[in-house]
């Protein structure tokens, strides 16, 4: 039942100062979790609370913009990876409604004469904030190395060499989105299916979520239940994405989840929220891995590229034409 739903608070240090016991429990028990239900928190990622509160007040001012002054920053042309998105224009997989959100994406930084820095679009400097550019990408640098530890013992969980995951990691094509779930005057004016973001599972190889204490996200359980995921203060919330799943096989679970509206008097609240979304470089081979096929479990998936796979769903969530 949803109640023994196993999403466990893990401390990243155990992983990275602690004794060899210390660290194969927490490749243990996270591996066990992101096959169970595919959702850890994770406390001691790297993230200062200054950070935190300084990150979330540099969201706050890019979305306090005009809709003039935000739609300057808005290049359709790079489908939703640079800048800002509009309202309107992202939904659910299978959804015909919009979710009810704007959003800014920041992309990788190139620093080391990497070619390719050349298949990335550069990113869009806020004029109105230059606050917002520096914190940013602290920010997302921050949360770049806290998933390569994240993604060393996943790969020490599933037999592979534990730096398995740098050299297709390394300069990939990651996200910093911050989204603006706007206030909602009339919510008797909105379609019956209209919600902050409808269910989905996330494109890449792990999420990790900043102030994942936010009301609202929910995740589906293996019973069919919504469970909601709670975080205590600083803590941030990891998931499993498609990519990661798909490369195991099905072996790590990529769960269904989405952000619930809150009660009605409480639509006319803005709610914030700053996922990473962890991409490889778009030529890593997502063919599952050979030690995660055998005769109980047959290759689910056919071989893709991730920037093939990338390219793939932003056309469904309606980023791409």
């Amino acid at each position: 039942m949803a109640n023994h739903v196993n999403i466990p608070r893990l401390d990243l240090n155990d992983y990275l100062k602690g004794s060899a016991e210390q660290k194969k429990k927490f490749s243990d028990d996270i591996g066990r979790a992101f096959n169970e239900t595919g959702f850890v928190t994770i406390t001691n990622h790297g993230l200062s609370q200054d950070l935190i509160t300084q990150i979330y007040q540099q969201i706050k001012n890019v979305f306090s913009l005009s809709d003039g002054q935000k739609l300057k920053y808005e290049k359709i042309e790079l489908a939703g990876q640079r800048g800002y998105t509009s309202k309107g224009r992202e939904k659910a997989k299978d959804s015909k409604t919009p979710d009810l959100k704007e959003f800014w994406q920041i992309g990788q930084y190139v620093e080391d004469g990497d070619a390719v820095k050349d298949l990335y679009p550069d990113n869009i400097e806020v004029e109105e904030f230059p606050e917002f550019n520096a914190v940013t990408k602290e920010t997302y640098q921050k949360l770049e190395q806290a998933g390569k530890h994240i993604l060393n013992a996943i790969s020490v969980y599933l037999g592979l060499p534990e730096n398995y995951f740098e050299d297709k990691v390394h300069n990939g094509n990651s996200i910093l989105r911050g989204i603006h779930y706007f206030p909602i005057e009339n919510p008797d004016a909105l379609p019956a299916d209209a919600v902050r973001a409808g269910a989905h599972e996330d494109i890449n190889l792990i999420t990790l979520l900043i102030g994942a204490s936010a009301d609202g996200l929910e995740v589906l359980t293996r019973e069919g239940e919504w469970f909601a995921i709670t975080a205590q203060g600083e803590d941030i919330v990891v998931n499993v994405g498609d990519m990661l799943q798909r490369l195991t096989n099905n072996k790590l679970k990529s769960t269904t989840h989405r952000v619930v509206n809150p009660p009605r008097e409480l639509m006319k609240n803005s709610r914030y929220s700053v996922p990473f979304f962890l991409h490889p470089k778009a030529k890593m081979n997502l063919a599952c891995l050979p030690s995660c096929i055998d005769e109980v479990h047959p290759k689910a998936y056919s071989d893709i590229t991730a920037g093939e796979y990338l390219d793939e769903r932003l056309r469904e969530i309606g980023l791409k034409m």
